[in-house]
């Protein structure tokens, strides 16, 4: 939905500018104070993969069918996308490395700098599911060289305390 208002000559390179904002990301809401709210949000690469994926594997495509034969009551069908998600969740198919993936980009990304695999897990769990996620991550952190010397460091050496 959205208005169309006439635009004097001088005010057609702000709209240009609005519109290059839209098809950034980028939302503008009034606030109570009489200003703008700039909202940006950021989505992974790796969830439109995942939602891409989905359609190649097999056991997805069975849990989709048990959905729609109400056998299954745990997973739902995303109604924009028609992705299977678990608890609102997305759930993410074993397929080319993916799980792998996006584990190295939660653990390796700027904003979370190599977190402990508690952090991550509880991180990732709030977008993503799939099958012993929580093991999968506790050894993806584990084979971390960067966690395994800080983790190094703040041990005490073994004998008398």
């Amino acid at each position: 939905m959205g208005s169309l208002t006439h635009l004097e000559a001088y005010q057609r390179p702000l709209a240009r500018e609005v519109h290059q904002l839209d098809s950034l990301g980028v939302r503008l809401a009034d606030s109570n104070e009489g200003g703008v709210i700039v909202q940006n949000g950021a989505e992974s690469s790796l969830v439109e993969e995942v939602k891409e994926k989905q359609f190649n594997d097999p056991l997805i495509a069975q849990l989709k069918e048990g959905i729609h034969k109400h056998k299954t009551t745990t997973f739902s069908v995303g109604m924009n996308d028609g992705t299977l998600r678990y608890q609102d969740c997305l759930c993410v198919p074993d397929i080319d490395g993916l799980r792998e993936r996006i584990m190295a980009e939660a653990h390796t990304s700027r904003y979370s700098v190599h977190p402990s695999s508690t952090k991550m897990y509880h991180n990732l769990k709030e977008i993503y599911w799939w099958n012993n996620m929580k093991r999968d991550v506790a050894d993806f952190v584990a084979k971390c060289p960067n966690y395994q010397q800080v983790k190094a460091e703040h041990q005490s050496p073994g004998g008398l305390a």
